[in-house]
């Protein structure tokens, strides 16, 4: 099971209801961050997830909004007496600013910090998943990131029984891919069906480009910025950002299985109207919520 909750859903700046962007993945026990903006680890425990879980940040560009958390989340995890390393990835180029902002008050934090700048490619890779980084077209250079989840196999319960495989044979055929059962050599692959693992995609911020549809490819989520409405377009074309529409539209031609649309413009209180405009091109479209969590 993967979680993800939406920890911050703002754009640019915090509202009473929303705070800066946050994504927290959670997966086989621990913790995967991608951004991080003020008021992060508040939103954590805010919404039951416990920081020293945390085993990488992905941090998607250097604009405040999506950065300046990360002062107080490693020093609360300081204080905490963290001892593992804490890996933190950044768009190449900016390692040394991001440096800054950690070190600026000589606060005494005593675990390692590996700051990696980011190319597009696979840039991490954890027990049974990866993250990948692809270019975003923003105002500065940012990346997306995608979890991916290796493919694994399924037993077939009613034929393995039918066969007559059980207790350690289990261990033998997945071990060695084949066993052997009264006399008779059974194979891994007629007794198991594949089972695709889960991609979930995160692009922020961001216009719509290509390399979102082709890293998103038939994904399971797709949580997209959408910071403005269609009529608000030229203004998002402006800053380098999306409306709900266009992210609906990256949606529809990746084959995406659900759109989760985030940074959301402090102007939009209501955001139905945003929600009616992502629905019109993607019909499993929404608009998330601080505190908003997604079972895959």
């Amino acid at each position: 099971m993967i979680k993800v909750t939406m920890l911050g859903t703002s754009g640019s700046t915090p509202t009473k209801d929303r705070s800066l962007p946050g994504v927290l993945l959670a997966y086989d026990g621990n913790s995967y961050l991608f951004d991080c903006g003020e008021g992060t680890q508040m939103q954590m425990m805010k919404f039951g997830a416990n920081i020293s879980r945390i085993r990488c940040i992905f941090l998607t560009h250097l604009h405040g909004d999506h950065v300046i958390g990360i002062a107080g989340l490693l020093r609360t995890l300081a204080l905490n007496n963290r001892e593992e390393e804490l890996t933190i990835f950044i768009p190449r180029g900016y390692e040394s600013r991001l440096k800054s902002l950690i070190v600026f008050d000589k606060a005494m934090i005593k675990y390692k910090i590996t700051i990696k700048g980011v190319r597009s490619g696979e840039i991490y890779k954890g027990k049974n998943f990866s993250v990948s980084a692809f270019k975003l077209d923003h105002t500065v250079a940012t990346f997306g990131y995608v979890f991916k989840e290796g493919d694994r196999f399924k037993f077939l319960v009613d034929k393995c029984k039918a066969l007559g495989i059980k207790d350690q044979m289990f261990t033998d055929i997945t071990r060695n891919g084949k066993t052997t059962v009264n006399g008779k050599l059974v194979r891994l692959k007629q007794v198991t069906v594949a089972v695709k693992g889960k991609k979930i995609v995160y692009a922020s911020d961001t216009r719509p480009c290509a390399a979102t549809v082709v890293a998103a490819k038939d994904c399971d989520l797709l949580i997209h910025e959408a910071n403005y409405a269609k009529e608000q377009e030229p203004l998002a074309k402006d800053r380098k950002h999306s409306t709900a529409q266009e992210a609906a539209k990256i949606a529809k031609k990746a084959r995406a299985k659900k759109l989760v649309l985030t940074h959301i413009s402090a102007r939009y209180r209501d955001t139905s109207q945003l929600l009616k405009e992502a629905r019109g091109e993607f019909k499993n479209s929404f608009v998330a919520f601080d505190g908003y969590a997604i079972d895959i």
